[in-house]
């Protein structure tokens, strides 16, 4: 935002304070809206936006017609054609908490004279509006918003996307306006993203933008290779229609001439079901295969709608109920390395502290080399962080507009950060820069801590500050080593009394116990998950016959192959890693044994082998069985349970809190979904329930 006031410098007078305020929205707006190039998250923008609207109202005498409070978007680019909108493209109002939202609906219900309506909730889509035109069923024209009244002529693009129907049936109306959302889903956003990064380009900032930037492309075969998908969600202008009397009807109007109309649709009766509705996709909205930042609630009744009518910028009968933000900006004060436990190094940002996605983040991953240079970020930047549920929060890109005269682009250092400073290599065809050397303290910090991991051996207490404290005073140098621990040696680190040393040392010799597939797991062996340990254990039985085999019988194995096999061997050809094994077996920590192998077989070859050569994937909960248990019922019975859904998934078992992702997935490739009451017979008979 070149040469406006910046929103952490306003000035505190009113009457500037507006007018700088007024700047930044507009200069935001034309960024957004024009440019496709927005620099300031959307959290950001609707915070400055509310508090000019406060101070408007605060001080009438500063108000002005031209204010962008009263707009609805940015004016049309001056590449494209203007398509003057039939019926007005308005924005919509926000809620941003729960009390506003019920003040919202407390303001419906007067203007209905006291009258409760029923409530229609849709996903709000984080993509672009977009307005379609048929005439005598076929599609004529495709604009965008713009600024309400005014949109883009992008017809030619939009009739690459997949979604738009291009003909429609002979039931369709004389003319027919279909609003939607234009949008990327997160699939086709990834794959585009891994593509510029192997090619040294810049990534795409989010999804949204690069819908944006997709349907302004000069040639519509590059907006065809963005796989750009649609919803529709509302009538514009219609003559020679049916007539309506829901938001519903016109719903199942649309989807009859075939458009396609989201699953998530929900009609509610009651404010308070709207919430909880507005809760589970907050709480939920990283199942879908999309980008969502919000819920959209409308009054369902088409006569309703027409006794609350408009303001001068949105309608009276929906509002927009917005998440909390997952994007904002901060400054980063610098870019350092960490060291993981098999040497990998990973460039982080160090942040000026900033609240996003639900906490408060001042480290964020900027995954490897290559993505700190395309991305371009350097210390003092002001940059865009992001932090999507309980994703690790990342460096998005730099705000370009505010970088400050003189940042130099940030280098890769050469050695290690730890003590030792050894040197830091790349190998040829790898994205990952490794320190290599076997004695670096901080590989075997994280060695460690992956060890007592809960998805490794699962140790409670011995998390990263505790480990630390162990090596620090000398009391630890590898896993072998906590298990020799004392209860006094660990009351004698700071923040430690004999109870929580005694249940630290309690929980560590537990963990002797556990089955031989979490010690393989962790072992940390490069590209040895918990999946091939599982297949491992089960096929040899002992640790010993694992390591004893031959890499032509461990890849044999199913699920383990070539690459896992001779990573094993490379491990295990390590002298200090032969010794650290044997020093575990010393310790009793559990290797297996023959017979426990030969006892889970004939368990196994008991069970009716219904689901061989089936792969079903389990969703939501499923009644009388654990996640791990249904998978074990699965596998027990020669199927497989993959984490996915796939055009190769023979069902998918759907239960209460279902992911929307898989749904999603399953209805795109036509797989069976059987609900999970009916799981027992599914896995009993291996055929799909009747």
């Amino acid at each position: 935002m070149a040469d406006t006031a910046q929103p952490h410098d306003l000035p505190d007078d009113p009457a500037e304070r507006v007018g700088a305020l007024r700047a930044v929205i507009a200069r935001a707006n034309e960024l957004y809206h024009e440019l496709d190039a927005p620099e300031l998250p959307d959290a950001e923008y609707d915070l400055l936006v509310r508090e000019l609207r406060a101070l408007e109202a605060d001080h009438p005498e500063l108000a002005v017609d031209d204010s962008p409070t009263l707009a609805v978007g940015g004016a049309p680019s001056a590449t494209f054609s203007p398509v003057v909108h039939a019926v007005p493209m308005t924005s919509l109002d926000n809620a941003m908490d729960g009390g506003e939202l019920r003040a919202w609906a407390d303001r419906v219900v007067r203007g209905l004279d006291g009258t409760v309506p029923a409530f229609v909730a849709e996903l709000k889509f984080d993509g672009l509006a977009m307005s379609l035109r048929y005439e005598a069923g076929r599609l004529v024209q495709a604009a965008t918003r713009g600024d309400g009244r005014v949109g883009e002529d992008v017809t030619a693009n939009v009739r690459t996307i997949a979604d738009v129907p291009q003909q429609l049936p002979a039931a369709a109306p004389e003319v027919l306006e279909v609003r939607g959302e234009v949008y990327m889903s997160r699939e086709v956003f990834e794959a585009l993203n891994e593509a510029y990064l192997a090619a040294g380009e810049r990534p795409l900032v989010n999804p949204r933008n690069a819908a944006a930037g997709s349907l302004r492309q000069k040639d519509p075969a590059m907006t065809a290779k963005r796989r750009l998908s649609f919803w529709a969600y509302q009538l514009g202008e219609v003559v020679g229609g049916p007539a309506f009397a829901s938001h519903h009807d016109t719903l199942y109007f649309l989807r009859g001439l075939g458009f396609p109309i989201n699953p998530q649709v929900r009609a509610l009766g009651t404010i308070d079901a709207v919430e909880a509705h507005c809760t589970h996709w907050e709480r939920h909205r990283h199942d879908l295969a999309y980008e969502i930042d919000g819920v959209v609630i409308k009054v369902d009744d088409l006569a309703q709608r027409e006794r609350l009518g408009f303001t001068s910028r949105a309608p009276r009968w929906a509002i927009a109920y917005k998440f909390p933000p997952e994007e904002r900006t901060t400054l980063l004060r610098d870019i350092q390395v960490s060291v993981g436990r098999t040497g990998r190094t990973t460039p982080f940002a160090v942040l000026e502290p900033v609240f996003v996605g639900g906490s408060t983040v001042s480290m964020a991953t900027l995954h490897n080399q290559d993505q700190v240079a395309a991305k371009d970020v350097r210390p003092g930047d002001t940059v865009i962080v992001r932090k999507a549920g309980d994703v690790i929060p990342e460096v998005v890109g730099p705000v370009l507009s505010l970088r400050p005269e003189g940042a130099l682009p940030w280098i890769f250092p050469t050695t290690c950060p730890c003590p030792i400073e050894s040197l830091l290599v790349r190998l040829p065809g790898e994205a990952d820069t490794r320190c290599v050397e076997p004695g670096c303290p901080f590989q075997r910090d994280q060695r460690i801590i992956y060890w007592g991991s809960r998805g490794a051996m699962d140790i409670e207490g011995l998390g990263e500050r505790t480990v630390m404290q162990l090596t620090r005073a000398g009391l630890v140098h590898d896993a072998a080593d906590v298990y020799s621990l004392t209860a006094e040696q660990v009351a004698g680190l700071e923040g430690f009394g004999q109870v929580s040393a005694d249940k630290l040392v309690a929980a560590i010799q537990g963990s002797k116990d556990r089955p031989l597939p979490k010690v393989l797991t962790a072992l940390g062996i490069k590209h040895l998950g918990p999946a091939a340990s599982q297949a491992l254990a089960h096929e040899f039985g002992t640790l010993r016959r694992v390591f004893e085999a031959t890499d032509e019988e461990r890849a044999g194995v199913d699920g383990v192959g070539d690459v896992i096999a001779a990573a094993l061997s490379r491990w295990y050809e390590q002298p200090s890693n032969r010794e650290f094994v044997d020093r575990l077996e010393a310790a009793g920590v559990n290797f297996g044994s023959e017979e426990e192998v030969l006892a889970a077989l004939a368990a196994r070859a008991a069970i009716p082998q219904t689901l061989t050569g089936k792969a079903v994937v389990v969703t939501g909960a499923v009644p009388g069985y654990t996640r791990e248990g249904a998978e074990e019922a699965i596998t027990s019975r020669g199927g497989t349970s993959p984490g996915s859904v796939s055009k190769k998934t023979f069902a998918l078992v759907v239960g209460e809190g279902a992911g929307a992702s898989k749904l999603t997935k399953a209805e795109q490739h036509g797989v069976p979904q059987v609900p999970a009451e009916r799981f027992v017979e599914l896995i009993e008979s291996g055929e799909l329930p009747g």
